[in-house]
């Protein structure tokens, strides 16, 4: 597994290596809640840090395990969102976030544009190249790859239940996520169709390096409370693969098609 260093020594980006021909990539962004030692806690308590503001709770433990599964390559972030958000576009107001889920942020309450820069520089760019560079080098090697980026979403946000099970989140490009979704709903799992978020949202890693470049893939979310330990997150893992293999065979998944994108200003 090969490691990226950041120019003050904080590994910004995990790689799991994969099969060439594997057809699909995977990408967590919001993987770990870990911040570098020089930017201590962001002035946040652990509790906060562990919590859904951190980090998207299991996404890591479902996107290592989907990779083994699927004999897949995988880029997964090791440092926290709170520190700078790696699904943010560059302009994006809030690549870093002063205030999350009505918490402050202490650490970012007063930060100016030449500490955006820097943390944009050491952190949320090595990641970004690290997926152009895989995408480039798959594309190469075997067939151009699907590409999924794996999320998970809380059960409840400011008091309302989210009843999904599973969200995908898709652009302009069905041929991913309606038999994705299809084949889900078939096993009797209660899938969001661009819930609880919209997947057009202009910058993010889904639309820079997916949309744009008109590969097939999307956005999967998975509700936290089903994926809350190693061990549900590989079982939803296990379905995923399942479901997922015989669609990544299909020709379709690997070829080239650009359109319009129907970007809105969801967030996620």
């Amino acid at each position: 597994m090969a490691k990226e260093l950041s120019s003050d020594g904080f590994e910004p980006v995990e790689r799991i290596e994969g099969r060439a021909d594997a057809g699909v990539l995977l990408l967590c962004d919001h993987a770990s809640n870990a911040l570098p030692q020089s930017y201590g806690t962001l002035g946040m308590a652990s509790a906060d840090l562990a919590a859904h503001i951190g980090y998207d709770i299991g996404a890591a433990d479902l996107t290592r395990r989907l990779a083994a599964r699927l004999g897949a390559p995988a880029l997964l972030t090791r440092f926290s969102r709170l520190l700078i958000d790696p699904n943010r576009g560059a302009k994006d107001p809030t690549l870093v976030m002063r205030l999350s889920d009505r918490r402050l942020i202490p650490g970012n309450a007063r930060i100016d544009a030449a500490e955006i820069g820097r943390r944009r520089a050491l952190y949320w760019q090595p990641y970004r190249a690290a997926i152009d560079d895989m995408i480039a080098k798959l594309s190469a090697r075997g067939p151009v790859p699907a590409v999924i980026s794996v999320h998970t979403f809380t059960p409840v946000w400011h008091g309302t239940p989210r009843p999904w099970q599973i969200g995908i989140l898709w652009d302009n490009d069905p041929r991913l996520p309606h038999p994705l979704m299809a084949a889900l709903e078939a096993r009797g799992i209660v899938v969001g169709d661009n819930e609880p978020y919209d997947g057009a949202l202009p910058g993010d890693t889904l639309h820079e390096h997916v949309t744009a470049r008109g590969l097939a893939g999307l956005l999967i979310e998975v509700r936290q409370d089903l994926v809350a330990t190693p061990e549900t997150a590989h079982d939803w893992a296990d379905l995923l693969a399942d479901v997922l293999s015989p669609i990544l065979t299909r020709p379709e998944m690997h070829e080239i098609a650009l359109g319009s994108s129907r970007a809105v200003c969801g967030r996620r």
